[in-house]
């Protein structure tokens, strides 16, 4: 039991919607077209007069695409609205500004803090000049310059003991008298 529709587009119906009679109409579903079985017996082949219109739907109006308008652009913003905007953006660019030249200062501020702490807690407390340094040297280039008779370096090497006695003496005497 196969259903067959046919359709019948009157001539006032397509001069209503070529006329565009404008009454307000409600909006009803378009049926989709179901594929029937059986083959589509062919139309009269009777061609109508140049003058007057189509009554088959396939050769009166051809498909458009849709037309697609842009929404509505926004509504203008006052002049005014446009002022206190910038004013405030301004105001904003400034805060930051000065934030940023805050923060640079205390960064400053810190390093130059750790810097002073970190010198303070790694200064090594006054140490007393290696006694007799000069002596010393002499000595060792006296025998850097005499490798084969290191008897010439005799009165160097009584000098470097001397001041190397000297030295222990006045430890000695300064470590007795703090003690």
């Amino acid at each position: 039991m196969v259903d067959s529709y046919t359709i019948q587009i009157s001539s006032n119906l397509i001069n209503q919607l070529a006329g565009g009679e404008n009454k307000v109409k409600k909006k009803t579903k378009k049926p989709k077209a179901k594929v029937s079985e059986e083959p589509h017996q062919p139309q009269s082949n009777v061609k109508p007069a140049p003058g007057t219109q189509k009554s088959s739907p396939s050769g009166a109006w051809p498909l458009q695409p849709p037309v697609f308008f842009p929404g509505p652009p926004p509504p203008p913003v006052a002049i005014s609205e446009l002022e206190a905007i910038r004013s405030v953006l301004q105001e904003s660019e400034r805060r930051v500004e000065k934030l940023e030249k805050q923060g640079d200062k205390m960064i400053q501020e810190l390093t130059q803090r750790a810097k002073e702490l970190r010198d303070k807690e790694f200064k090594l407390p006054y140490q007393n000049p290696t006694p007799c340094t000069a002596e010393r040297e002499a000595c060792l280039n006296c025998y850097k310059e005499h490798e084969a008779d290191p008897l010439k370096c005799a009165q160097v090497v009584k000098i470097f003991a001397h001041c190397a006695r000297q030295a222990k003496d006045s430890k000695g005497q300064f470590n007795s008298t703090k003690e």
